[in-house]
């Protein structure tokens, strides 16, 4: 194992795993870091959150396989975490990994989270509006989504159209500030760094939204809602979680059906996916993988790179 003032000599590594929802990242992640002595730092906005585990897809104790993840149910429901904290408390993560001498993998599909890691994103601290958030709210999707367009032309074109929650946050700190937000402190990217991507054709990932939406059900998604809110999450705020939150919650009002609710899901999961894709498909230091051989392989030879000068790389 090499030590930390050795392998600060090639900058201190990190890998990055990005791909759409339901390509696997969660799983290659734990097998790429019980090879490579690592551990996970997840990158979901969702997953952060306290009690959003079936709906968010959060990693289970016995899928996790013995290796530590990060990052996961940090924050209450009730109150909303920022990029800002994110990154602050991400970046503190990775190097505490690199101090314990393990590689830290940076698991996730929010490109945001991931950006304000590689990229040094700056995000002013902005403190909520709640006269203007309950404007906006009163507006849809499309009409706020119309609004940001105009707003903040490059914020938009990497936003998910559909998540009203950061449309809100979006128009709200561009309004607050009176400017858009920097995309980063710096023009200097992370180098120390390997990423990959998950190659996946659509018709695959729509099997495994599929799929995966009929596990969910099965181990008891609807409840896992039902209970946020007999907790004391309004509708309206369960909503703004997007995707299977937005949906279910719609059911349990009344306001579509079991089979609409499902069908919803499926469709925006895919929607998001493609938006994904379409994201990361513009950084081009990406290596996409389609077999965890694969995988496994750009990781050693990445590591063998940054510990030339050492016996022994992580691992």
């Amino acid at each position: 194992m090499e030590s930390v003032s050795q392998r600060k000599k090639g900058g201190d590594p990190l890998v990055v795993l990005v791909g759409p929802t339901a390509s696997g990242k969660s799983a290659l992640g734990v097998r790429l870091a019980k090879k490579f002595s690592g551990e996970v730092v997840s990158a979901d906005s969702r997953q952060v959150y306290v009690g959003l585990d079936l709906g968010s897809g959060k990693i289970t104790t016995e899928e996790m396989r013995g290796v530590p993840h990060h990052l996961l149910s940090l924050a209450s429901p009730r109150r909303r975490f920022t990029v800002a904290q994110f990154q602050k408390q991400a970046t503190r993560t990775i190097s505490g990994i690199l101090k314990r001498n393990h590689l830290p993998f940076l698991v996730g599909g929010s490109r945001l989270y991931i950006d304000s890691i590689l990229k040094n994103t700056s995000f002013p601290e902005v403190r909520p509006d709640t006269k203007l958030r309950g404007q906006l709210e009163k507006k849809t999707p499309a009409a706020l989504f119309s609004q940001l367009k105009k707003l903040d032309p490059r914020r938009a074109r990497h936003i998910d159209a559909n998540n009203k929650r950061r449309l809100i946050r979006a128009i709200e700190i561009v309004l607050r500030t009176g400017k858009v937000v920097p995309e980063m402190r710096t023009p200097r990217m992370r180098e120390d760094v390997l990423l990959l991507g998950i190659a996946i054709q659509e018709q695959k990932l729509k099997e495994n939204i599929t799929k995966r939406l009929a596990k969910r059900l099965k181990q008891g998604m609807v409840s896992e809602v039902r209970k946020l809110h007999d907790f004391g999450l309004s509708f309206k705020r369960l909503e703004s979680f997007g995707l299977e939150y937005r949906h279910v919650a719609q059911y349990l009002q009344g306001k579509i059906s079991k089979e609409e609710m499902q069908e919803k899901i499926v469709r925006d999961s895919l929607r998001l996916a493609k938006l994904q894709l379409k994201w990361f498909a513009k950084d081009k230091r990406i290596r996409w993988v389609r077999t965890k051989k694969e995988a496994e392989r750009l990781v050693a030879d990445f590591l063998k790179q940054k510990s030339s000068s050492c016996e022994k790389p992580f691992g």
